[in-house]
């Protein structure tokens, strides 16, 4: 898995990059110091996750993901951030970030995020994840959310906004064939008959908690 680091601390950089390769699976490909050079990298060398600092001297990590987002829709990024104010993870989320950890972070959790962002989940540090559940704690779970794993509620998100299985896999850099078995599961563990049942249970959900 090919990584480019961009942040503004030579250090911090260094120390990531000394983490990343120490690993057999995870090669950092490129370095920035300012988000033109993070866009420039990206751009380039296609890396399949871009670990983000959130405050860079000319853009920040929200225009950064913004503008590559729109370019490289296919591209990870994991915003590394030592903020954990509620406006500037639902910033980062909005604009495409797959993941949000504060660099305080220990290197396990790190390199298991990095892993998991790449291959295709939504990660969020520990901290932030209970920020996340206390704004949300209001609202019900899904009802099915529980039966699926990260990447089944993945490609059901991609189903029920009517999605088929060669565009699911071109998004999620998956094979057809990996889709297809995905498609299955979810059907058994949803007990509906076909995708169309599958995304009127999503939409009706939706539509309810949108009420």
């Amino acid at each position: 898995m090919n990584i480019v680091i961009a942040d503004d601390h030579p250090l911090f950089r260094s120390g990531v990059r000394n983490l990343l390769e120490a690993t057999e699976d995870l090669i950092v490909v490129g370095e920035a110091g300012t988000g033109a050079e993070a866009i420039r990298l990206a751009e380039t060398l296609r890396p399949d996750v871009l670990l983000l600092d959130l405050r860079l001297p000319d853009f920040n990590g929200i225009e950064v993901t913004e503008r590559l987002k729109a370019r490289l829709p296919e591209l990870r990024i994991l915003i590394l951030s030592m903020h954990k104010d509620d406006k500037s993870i639902f910033a980062a989320m909005k604009a495409g970030a797959r993941g949000y950890m504060l660099k305080e972070a220990d290197g396990a959790e790190l390199l298991q995020s990095i892993r998991m962002v790449g291959g295709g989940s939504a990660v969020f540090g520990a901290e932030v994840a209970t920020r996340l559940a206390g704004f949300f704690e209001d609202k019900p779970p899904e009802p099915f959310a529980d039966r699926l794993t990260g990447r089944e509620r993945e490609v059901l998100g991609y189903i029920a906004d009517g999605a088929g299985n060669a565009e699911i896999a071109a998004r999620l850099r998956l094979s057809a064939k990996t889709v297809a078995n995905h498609v299955a599961n979810i059907l058994n563990k949803l007990q509906v008959s076909d995708r169309h049942e599958a995304r009127r249970l999503v939409r009706s959900y939706r539509s309810d908690r949108a009420d």
